[in-house]
């Protein structure tokens, strides 16, 4: 939904209707997960994808009903077999997907959800999928504030509770209320889309390798910041559009930066006067991977100085060095590779082995 929710609010401004199907739950091997989404706007302009191709056909033609009648649907496309006009997956996975029109009479707080997403604000757009409330009925959460509603007073309360206990995380999903919020019925099924602001990437020693890894680290989502404390080296025009450039010393813009759960930090100086403060202050902070480049005798050595600087065994275990996966990379840009590999497989519990040798299902179960 994020990547296309440009051209939605550009839409949703004109006041021109869409179709927007959503993909609200998945089991097995499905190809996307909950949140993704596909539009179909005005002269029949397509964007976003529910599955990668499968089911596009008949997703298309549910949004192009759907704008005409305004009644939202609710379908689940499962397997297909090798019949090759069959409408289905043919991962063998099943997808439930919420079709609704939008515009603004419809979907009052759509736009107001756009603008939050633009400006990096949090925000939540819970939307009814099944039960006695109307069906593609929103409510949208914000951190103090809530606007819209589902129906009642007391479900819009519990789901604002649940929306904020889960908004600082981008969880997403469906959960199930009675029809006035109550917590052990299931009569109301209600999908939770969060919007957290990009997680944080953090990258320290504006050397070659660095343009690399904030490259792909600002094209899987992140939001990149490179430091370093020499200025002739941390210049805007060495790196991408769209990454952040401070000259100051890498522990103290650590220091006086906020990360959380989902930030990444990765260590790129391998030189002691800068690596040993900054990974002393990373690794007693909240993040979800901390690592640092450099040989096997730059390691040995970094982890003494951290020992001596007084590291425990539980604050040195959470360290990924030398960072990345063994992929053989060379170059910057495969380095930027293994790097990546190594962050997905620790958010996903991947193991980095060929798919070609493991069994069971290749995407993971959970919500995203």
């Amino acid at each position: 939904m994020r990547e296309i929710l440009g051209v939605l609010d550009r839409w949703y401004a004109a006041r021109l209707p869409f179709g927007l199907a959503t993909v609200v739950s998945v089991s097995h091997s499905a190809p996307r997960g909950p949140g993704a989404a596909l539009a179909v706007g005005p002269d029949g302009e397509v964007v976003g994808s529910v599955s990668g191709g499968c089911v596009e056909g008949a997703v298309f033609e549910l949004a192009q009903e759907v704008v005409a009648t305004g009644v939202a649907r609710l379908e689940t496309f499962g397997y297909s077999d090798d019949d090759a006009f069959a409408v289905g997956l043919t991962c063998g996975g099943e997808i439930t997907v919420l079709v609704r029109s939008v515009t603004p009479a419809r979907d009052p707080v759509f736009g107001a959800v756009a603008a939050s997403v633009a400006g990096g604000e949090p925000v939540t757009s819970a939307i009814v999928v099944d039960g006695p409330a109307a069906r593609g009925s929103t409510l949208a959460v914000w951190p103090d504030t809530i606007a819209g509603s589902l129906g009642t007073r007391g479900l819009d309360a519990a789901v604002a509770a649940d929306a904020r206990g889960e908004l600082s995380l981008g969880v997403t999903g469906l959960r199930h209320y009675g029809p006035h919020g109550e917590r052990r019925q299931d009569t109301v099924t209600v999908f939770l889309q969060s919007f957290a602001p990009p997680p944080r990437m953090l990258v320290f020693g504006a050397i070659d390798y660095a343009a690399a890894v904030a490259r792909i680290g600002h094209f899987l989502g992140y939001r990149v910041t490179v430091c370093d404390a020499r200025p002739v080296f941390a210049t805007p025009s060495r790196f991408p559009e769209g990454v952040e450039v401070v000259v100051d010393w890498p522990h103290r813009y650590l220091r006086g930066t906020r990360t959380d759960e989902r930030t990444v930090i990765c260590v790129l100086t391998h030189d002691p006067k800068f690596d040993v403060p900054v990974l002393r202050e990373a690794l007693r902070r909240p993040a979800a991977y901390i690592g640092a480049m450099g040989s096997r005798r730059t390691h040995d050595d970094r982890l003494r100085r951290l020992v001596e600087s007084g590291l425990t065994d539980p604050e040195l275990v959470r360290l990924r060095s030398p960072l990345g996966l063994d992929l053989g990379a060379r170059t910057p840009e495969e380095v930027a590779v293994s790097v990546a590999a190594e962050i997905v497989a620790l958010r996903w519990g991947g193991t980095g082995a060929p798919l070609s040798t493991t069994s069971g299902a290749i995407h993971p179960r959970g919500v995203v």
